[in-house]
């Protein structure tokens, strides 16, 4: 299985509508890395545009749990797949779900076919999550969102704990972020025994996107 360096555009004006696919274009030109598995998470308005005209994998931000009928102003599952999602972000900092619509919504995900990445900010959370077997969890403390130091660096212990804990006994594949930027952080995640990489502001903030994506993909170890 690849490591994922999963991209999350958020709100981004950078990452919305034709910047959205602007900056798509520009992280395409590593879409054929042999080692790592890129991965947009955009808005579900932004996903057909960039299925369609990219190569690379798009994931919806956010679903909710329903079903065909009269749901205004929710996002249906099925929509964001026939635009072109193959997954979805569930529960991000930003976008915290109650417990039983984070499990109807995982449950949802699987009825169509949609891999789903579910955040937690905490391990007690995150074991919690791992019983409703979704396909990735990501560690992310909301504190350090955004922020200039990196989940790797700040709490290397809780991620050993998660990798043990999760990965190891519960067999679920962990991803971290918060902070991540730079090379040096994704090597010392991988180190850890991480299997992949969630950033945002990193790449959809930077002045130079294409090298700050370059400069991620030398911190995963060559496979």
């Amino acid at each position: 299985m690849k490591p994922l360096l999963i991209i999350n555009f958020k709100t981004y004006e950078e990452a919305t509508g034709k910047n959205a696919l602007k900056l798509a274009k520009v992280i395409e030109k590593f879409a054929n890395s042999k080692s790592v598995e890129i991965i947009l998470a955009v808005q579900p308005t932004d996903i057909r545009l960039l299925s369609e005209n990219t190569k690379l994998t798009i994931f919806s931000q956010h679903i909710d749990p329903i079903k065909f009928g009269a749901n205004t102003g929710w996002i249906l599952p099925e929509a964001v797949k026939y635009a072109g999602a193959k997954g979805t972000l569930l529960n991000h900092s930003e976008r915290r779900l109650e417990d039983e619509k984070l499990k109807e919504t995982i449950i949802r995900c699987k009825e169509i076919g949609l891999r789903t990445v579910v955040c937690a900010e905490t391990l007690e959370k995150a074991i919690k999550i791992a019983l409703l077997k979704p396909d990735y969890i990501a560690f992310e403390p909301p504190e350090l969102i955004g922020g200039d130091i990196s989940v790797s660096k700040a709490k290397p212990e809780v991620i050993k704990k998660f990798v043990e804990e999760v990965k190891e006994k519960l067999s679920i594949p962990i991803l971290c972020g918060a902070g991540v930027k730079n090379e040096e952080d994704v090597r010392k995640a991988e180190e850890l025994g991480v299997d992949g990489i969630l950033v945002a502001s990193g790449v959809v903030k930077a002045k130079k996107p294409e090298e700050a994506v370059k400069n991620l993909l030398k911190g995963f170890i060559q496979r």
